[in-house]
């Protein structure tokens, strides 16, 4: 499963961000996108998931594969994407939000889920606890978690580890970059931090247009 993303223009009414940009990202690669605040990195992957405010117009197209996305609203593109914050949902455990995320189906399959999803990111033992009571990495590793649950055919990364410490942000990379690798799905990571990349073989900068 490869994600195409071509972009012909990426604008506002005044100003063109992104100016022909193409990325093809394989499964199991984690493509990185830099560049300066303002340049439209974040836009690209709106543009991507289809999320993008009425203000922008895109001018491009998506495919996995060869299934056009951009089409397509953004429930049916399956495309999970993970953010700074974790906008985890206050009033449910840690359970409760992964089970959000699980597609329907038997009651107790979702369940095994849900406990697969907490051992894969080391959470196993808080699945009935209150979000506001875990530290920011774990609040971080079930975000990432239930982002997964929801079988995405790709997945986008907008700056998730740039409010982590050094040592806790290398573990995330570490931890998201092998579950991308497991699944098997094309990644698209938007970052200022050039450590932050994990191949540069697989990188993109943008510079803005002036």
């Amino acid at each position: 499963m490869t994600l195409h993303i071509q972009v012909h223009t990426l604008s506002t009414p005044t100003t063109v961000l992104v100016r022909q940009l193409c990325l093809q990202v394989p499964a199991g690669i984690v493509h990185t996108v830099m560049g300066p605040s303002g340049c439209g990195k974040s836009s690209v992957l709106a543009a991507v998931c289809g999320t993008l405010s009425e203000d922008l117009v895109f001018d491009g197209s998506v495919h996995l594969d060869a299934q056009r996305l951009d089409h397509l609203p953004p429930q049916a593109r399956r495309i999970g994407i993970l953010f700074q914050e974790d906008l985890l949902f206050a009033h449910m455990t840690v359970r409760e939000n992964l089970l959000f995320a699980v597609p329907r189906g038997p009651q107790a399959a979702r369940e095994a889920q849900v406990a697969q999803a907490l051992a894969d990111v080391e959470m196993h033992g808080h699945a009935h606890a209150n979000p506001a009571t875990l530290s920011g990495g774990q609040r971080s590793r079930i975000a990432l978690a239930r982002a997964l649950l929801a079988q995405p055919r790709a997945l986008l990364l907008d700056e998730p580890f740039s409010k982590l410490d050094a040592s806790l942000r290398a573990r995330m990379r570490e931890l998201v970059f092998g579950l991308v690798r497991q699944r098997h799905i094309p990644a698209l990571l938007v970052t200022h931090d050039v450590a932050d990349v994990a191949d540069t073989t697989q990188t993109t900068h943008l510079v803005g247009t002036p």
